[in-house]
């Protein structure tokens, strides 16, 4: 059972699995706001991925312990079988009885883009987050994750916007030393947050660092895309990022690295395994984080047995990320 009411999270896209992983014939168990998934393919070639509840109405059990036949997903317990609808079609214990109406698995609405498989448990309102140069020939892509992590996603986003963590707890990767930040701009308006001329130091090899920009958006409040561009008159894009939280449950998530490098760049290679390095560096600090769940701005509840957090002029991303949940009434992951 969903365990949220948070419209602008159940009628959003949140990427459950990796494409390649829905194989024909393949069953994947996962979990998505407090809610058990089933993701499967049918058998037959370029059959669309489906995703339902993880329930069997007949007795309860788990349709992920099943098996894909054809085109139906069987139940392991009784072995009913649901074809593409969701619809019971056939009842092995009474073979020649119509199965009743009530014979129906709960679906779910489910698109496949940037190599994962994206799911709304609502009614989608808007579309999943633009990517362009992922399709782009222009660019290499790679893709890190999923690394569930236990705390709330939106600590999880929180952590992708904050600048001053980044030569600090990723030495080396995004920075080399701690240096003093910028003064950047934050603006918000009806398509979510913009951060921009983010300015980083990253070391390019004996002992040369140059500063480069980072510019980040926000439309869907789980969905950080960012835009690192050289510094200079005709600035040019070095690499793009699309960041993911998806909200397993309130102190639960998974993290998506999609991770396109522009091929000017192409001695770089593929960046996934810096990514798997940035991911398990912050998830030790991240799942150290009291309280787990995001405290937004200004503070809900005066119970929370933790005082109230600092901030200064570096936070200004997060205090703007904070308010903005406030006001889209999230609940979900947050106090």
């Amino acid at each position: 059972m969903m365990i949220t009411t948070d419209s602008v999270l159940l009628n959003n896209w949140h990427p459950v699995a990796k494409v390649e992983d829905c194989s024909p014939g393949t069953i994947i168990a996962t979990r998505l706001l407090g809610e058990d998934l089933v993701v499967w393919r049918p058998e037959e070639p370029q059959a669309p991925i489906q995703v339902w509840q993880d329930y069997c109405p007949h007795r309860g059990a788990c349709l992920s312990l099943g098996q894909v036949s054809n085109n139906t997903l069987v139940c392991a317990y009784h072995g009913w079988e649901y074809d593409t609808s969701g619809q019971c079609v056939c009842i092995p214990a009474h073979p020649t009885q119509k199965p009743p109406t009530g014979a129906r698995i709960k679906t779910y609405h489910c698109r496949e883009r940037y190599g994962l498989v994206w799911v709304c448990l609502g009614t989608p309102t808007v579309d999943i987050p633009p990517f362009p140069e992922w399709d782009s020939p222009d660019y290499i892509n790679s893709m890190s994750g999923p690394h569930p992590i236990n705390t709330s996603p939106f600590r999880m986003m929180e952590n992708a916007i904050d600048i001053a963590h980044f030569p600090i707890i990723h030495k080396g990767i995004l920075g080399d030393r701690p240096t003093p930040i910028e003064d950047y701009k934050v603006t918000q308006d009806h398509d979510g947050i913009t951060i921009s001329k983010m300015c980083i130091w990253l070391g390019m090899g004996e002992g040369n660092d140059r500063p480069f920009m980072l510019h980040k958006k926000l439309q869907h409040p789980l969905v950080e895309y960012t835009v690192m561009q050289t510094v200079g008159k005709s600035p040019q894009t070095l690499m793009v990022d699309l960041v993911i939280m998806s909200p397993v449950e309130e102190e639960k998530c998974l993290v998506w690295l999609l991770h396109s490098l522009n091929r000017t760049y192409e001695m770089l290679g593929s960046q996934t395994e810096i990514l798997d390095t940035l991911a398990a560096q912050d998830k030790i600090v991240a799942e150290s984080q009291r309280p787990a769940r995001l405290p937004l701005l200004p503070r809900r509840q005066t119970d929370i047995p933790w005082p109230e957090e600092l901030h200064v002029q570096s936070d200004r991303a997060s205090v703007a990320y904070r308010r903005w949940l406030n006001q889209l009434d999230i609940t979900f992951g947050v106090c």
